[in-house]
């Protein structure tokens, strides 16, 4: 992924400067430029509220960061501040060990959003969900919920639906490694040259309210906030301030945010393995290395964890991360040298596999240590694989696929079982 040197930021309300997980990368005229250490979680879903009246375009929700961590923007319908113009959503970017902001604005045509599927017209490619015609918006009716309101300017065309989705099975928010693999085309390039027009300021207050209700904080709901969508801001706006009156956010929620989900970077390594498996740039055996140092980490954080009533100290989260680290290059080795091996059956289910592993960390369905013994497991059939390969000149016989198809069962069934058991990772800690 080829990202802007800047990252631009809407977090304009949240000038302040989080130690240690934000960290300044540059200025400009845009406002402030944030990056974090941190993935945001991973995209909730829910239904479009119906459009409130002729005229209104959609701006789907995001995660945004601030003093107390990432915290959900609801999408909302808005007036564009012009005719003829639209939306292109903001995104996170993972770059350099970091996640940077790319701020949304307002243009003459859908620039590159991450190919982050946002869903409602923004399936990660353009936006399929209405266009201009003679200075009146018309809706798509495959795409727009339009409740009870009467609207004359529609077409149907689920075509372009289809053709402009990036399915995202696991709702990853952002673009780069263990996230959505995506460049932006030709045509999203030249569109970013192009004069663009910042956020309106009902958009800002929208996102400033947000910020200000505890509800949307990933630290206290986990990923599924209080209101996701809604049909204006106005609206928004009543039921944030009755949230911050009620429950204030407070210093220990500040705090807490902060420290909010260091599973994402475990998770974030799953997905890593899995799109190398599936690609054919990671062999059975590269996985299995790979795997069984995500679960020697996962089983050291749980083991942290345990004697530190469920957080880990400072120097743990130090040392965790280093070693992290190392994994990192680790599994970017693997994906980048000369061993390859064909798409395969086998490959592609313990890709799978290795996918829902990072879906449930990323979630907090899964707890370090459930991570841990699904990732032993995997390992040790990835390797059984790979030994099984290189002693049958690269293939492997119709009885031992079915072998490893029974294993793959029995770790699809404790996968499924560590994610349904109502154990759930730490909240909003270490």
């Amino acid at each position: 992924m080829t990202f802007r040197t800047r990252f631009r930021s809407l977090l304009l309300a949240a000038a302040i400067a989080v130690p240690l997980l934000t960290v300044p990368v540059a200025q400009a005229h845009a406002g402030i430029f944030v990056s974090v250490a941190i993935a945001p979680p991973a995209l909730p879903v829910y239904a479009q509220p119906p459009l409130p009246a002729p005229g209104y375009l959609w701006t789907p929700g995001y995660w945004a960061y601030g003093d107390a961590g990432y915290y959900w923007v609801p999408g909302v319908w808005v007036h564009p501040p012009a005719v003829g113009l639209l939306w292109t959503p903001g995104y996170w970017g993972f770059a350099g060990g970091l996640y940077g902001w790319h701020a949304g604005y307002w243009g003459p045509h859908i620039g590159f959003y991450g190919g982050v599927n946002y869903g409602f017209g923004y399936g990660g490619i353009g936006f399929c969900g209405g266009m201009w015609r003679g200075g009146v918006f018309a809706y798509n009716g495959a795409v727009a919920n339009f409740g009870g309101v009467h609207v004359t300017n529609v077409y149907v065309d689920r075509n372009v639906v289809v053709h402009n989705t990036i399915y995202n099975s696991n709702h990853v928010a952002f673009n780069g490694a263990g996230g959505i693999d995506r460049q932006p085309s030709a045509e999203e390039a030249r569109f970013a040259s192009e004069q663009h027009i910042q956020p309106t300021a009902n958009q800002m207050q929208h996102q400033t309210m947000a910020s200000q209700d505890r509800s949307q904080l990933a630290s206290v709901n986990n990923g599924r906030p209080g209101t996701t969508a809604i049909a204006n801001n106005t609206a928004y706006r009543q039921v944030a301030q009755q949230h911050a009156q009620s429950q204030p956010i407070s210093a220990a929620d500040r705090q807490a945010g902060r420290a909010y989900n260091p599973n994402n970077r475990a998770a974030n390594q799953n997905q890593r393995i899995s799109n190398g498996l599936r690609s054919g740039q990671m062999t059975s055996g590269e996985a299995a290395r790979a795997t069984a140092t995500q679960s020697r980490i996962d089983s050291q954080v749980a083991a942290d964890r345990a004697a530190n009533g469920g957080q880990l100290t400072s120097q743990q989260r130090q040392q965790i991360n280093g070693e992290q680290n190392a994994a990192s290059r680790q599994i970017y080795n693997a994906n980048h040298n000369a061993n390859t091996v064909a798409p395969n059956a086998v490959n592609n289910r313990a890709a799978n596999q290795q996918a829902r592993t990072a879906q449930g960390l990323r979630s907090g369905q899964m707890t370090a240590a459930e991570a841990a013994r699904t990732n032993a497991n995997q390992a040790g059939l990835d390797q059984q694989v790979h030994a099984d390969r290189t002693a049958n000149g690269g293939a492997l016989t119709g009885q031992q696929r079915q072998q490893a198809n029974r294993q793959q069962n029995r770790n699809s069934r404790q996968i499924y079982n560590q994610k349904h058991n109502n154990r759930r990772a730490p909240r909003a800690r270490g």
